[in-house]
C-alpha cells in the first residue's frame, strides 16, 4: 500500500480534458468530468482517489503541468 504523504492535485483550470493522463494512471484513479470548467473543456477529476499509488505518472504526461503530486508533512510516529 502506498504511503498517504502525498498530495495529489488537479488544477481544473489548467486541464483542457486531453485523457492522457487517464490513459496511463495504472491504478484508473483518473476519468474525464462531466462538468465543464471556465475554459469549456471537460477536465479530469479524481474518480477512485483511494487507489492512488502516487507514481506521478500522470503530472508527467500531462501537457499543461494541471496535474501536482506533493509530499506533505510526515506525521509523527508514535512513542
Amino acid at each position: 500500500m502506498a504511503s498517504k504523504n502525498y498530495d495529489h492535485t488537479i488544477d481544473n483550470d489548467r486541464c483542457k480534458g486531453c485523457g492522457l493522463c487517464v490513459t496511463v494512471c495504472p491504478k484508473n484513479v483518473l476519468e474525464i468530468s462531466e462538468t465543464v470548467n471556465a475554459k469549456g473543456y471537460f477536465p479530469v477529476y479524481r474518480a477512485r482517489p483511494d487507489d492512488c499509488i502516487y507514481c506521478t505518472t500522470c503530472c508527467i504526461m500531462c501537457p499543461d503541468v494541471g496535474i501536482t503530486i506533493e509530499k506533505t508533512e510526515e506525521e509523527d510516529a508514535p512513542a
